[in-house]
């Protein structure tokens, strides 16, 4: 056990002696006037999220542009570290949210992405898409949309009913109440609509091409790119099938549209004022800065829009030129201050 220990201490070492280098590299090659303008962000991330997110290319050229990404030790006291400029979170719990709305309200110089409260209302589907419908954006561009939908808590035995009382049609995407799944089932027909487990959500399958637009928002930019999604469903088809069809999400349905050939009508990227437009909205309404918006364009028409999904801080690594948005974005945040 004593040598268990020691091994953890030495390898505490390591790790501090390692981002006292990193520290000291970047004010090596800095300006009196530029150090004083070192960004760093405490980060508190679970694992998987780490190596997604900070790939050595994303950490290289942070640090090239004097920013320096620091793990936030969750055994130790918030106020006690740092000092940081910029709070980077994706952490559930209420313990967790406590900790952060405290620091915040203790430390209003630091930017911390995001708020606690404003990430938790779109981690319920029931609310989620709220503002979207609230906004009901329309203009020259397009028109913007939720699909319709229902929210069943309990009791399975009474979905069928529940959901002729709201006049939904069939296939309906049932995904889980909350959003820290991204599971989702498309059921045929009403008889298999028992099968499923609330607490959930049913919304009406649109047709779309089999494509979904990512639109990623970092701040202020915007960026957008194709995926492949469940595939249309015809009447015929309707009417031949039956059952409930489980799909771990809709992205690992198929991989990145970006060099399909597909049909202009199916694959044309939505307009980019419309996109941009959109986000602003959102930024604004949600109180968020970092989240993607899952859209698409229903089948058929050229420009009416469906957002069917938002996520907070979703996966950057899969962004393009995500390394160079992400940086110009918290150098902009660190000009705010």
């Amino acid at each position: 056990m004593k040598m268990m220990g020691e091994n953890v201490v030495e390898y505490e070492r390591k790790v501090e002696e390692e981002e006292e280098r990193e520290r000291e590299m970047v004010a090596a090659h800095r300006s009196p006037q530029q150090q004083m303008k070192l960004a760093v962000v405490g980060y508190a991330l679970t694992s998987k999220k780490t190596k997604s997110f900070l790939q050595p290319k994303l950490v290289g050229l942070a640090r090239n542009k004097g920013i320096l990404f620091v793990a936030i030790d969750q055994s130790r006291p918030l106020s006690d570290q740092g000092p940081f400029d910029i709070v980077l979170h994706k952490l559930s719990g209420s313990k967790w949210s406590r900790i952060l709305e405290e620091y915040r309200q203790t430390h209003p110089h630091v930017a911390v992405l995001d708020p606690p409260d404003a990430i938790e209302q779109i981690y319920n589907r029931q609310y989620m898409l709220e503002d979207v419908t609230d906004l009901n954006l329309s203009d020259g561009y397009g028109k913007v949309g939720v699909p319709r939908q229902l929210v069943i808590e309990k009791d399975p035995s009474s979905i069928s009913d529940a959901v002729d009382k709201a006049g939904l049609s069939l296939p309906l995407v049932a995904k889980p109440l909350f959003a820290k799944s991204h599971e989702l089932s498309l059921a045929y027909d009403k008889v298999s609509l028992q099968k499923l487990k609330p607490p959930l959500v049913l919304q009406e399958f649109i047709n779309h091409g089999g494509v979904l637009f990512k639109v990623f928002i970092v701040g202020e930019a915007v960026k957008v790119v194709r995926r492949f999604s469940l595939p249309d469903v015809s009447k015929r088809e309707l009417s031949n099938n039956a059952g409930v069809f489980h799909f771990p999400r809709v992205s690992c349905v198929a991989a990145s549209a970006e060099e399909a050939d597909l049909d202009p009508s199916i694959g044309e990227l939505p307009p980019r004022p419309l996109l941009e437009r959109l986000a602003r909205e959102l930024r604004r309404r949600l109180g968020l800065r970092l989240f993607n918006l899952d859209i698409i364009r229903e089948h058929g028409t050229k420009d009416h829009y469906y957002v069917i999904d938002i996520n907070y801080f979703p996966g950057y690594g899969k962004m393009p030129e995500y390394e160079h948005i992400f940086t110009d974005f918290l150098l902009s945040l660190m000009k705010q201050k």
